[in-house]
């Protein structure tokens, strides 16, 4: 969904943020594989893809290995929107880090891709 703040880097919720990219990067997906990915509950993912389907952001075809499901599609006008943001996002971070150097900066996303790979093992972990 769009947020109703006009900076380019806000122009996605979090949500629509987070599964246009993985849409972008893994291409279509079911809601199943799309909440596990996420770690999220199915019920909430398809709330979401709602969203991001009235937002003319995603779409649902037909599974083309299970014709009885749907799977969910970024729209060309999603993945526009999703480039625009992360690109907006990487303007913003060399404004922010600008005084950083390399080697500083290259520590800061060793560190983050670190934290994230721990968080998202501890998620899996954590699972009932």
């Amino acid at each position: 969904r769009r947020s109703t703040e006009l900076k380019p880097h806000r122009a996605l919720d979090r949500a629509a943020y987070v599964i246009l990219r993985h849409l972008q990067a893994a291409g279509p997906q079911n809601v199943t594989a799309l909440a596990d990915r996420l770690n999220l509950d199915g019920s909430t993912v398809t709330r979401q893809v709602t969203a991001l389907e009235r937002d003319g952001l995603a779409e649902r075809r037909a599974d083309p290995n299970d014709g009885r499901g749907t799977v969910i599609e970024a729209t060309e006008l999603g993945l526009k929107q999703v480039d625009a943001v992360a690109k907006a996002r990487r303007a913003l971070y060399d404004r922010v880090l600008r005084d950083w150097s390399a080697d500083d900066r290259r520590r800061l996303a060793d560190v983050l891709r670190h934290f994230n790979e721990s968080a998202e093992a501890y998620m899996r972990a954590s699972r009932p």
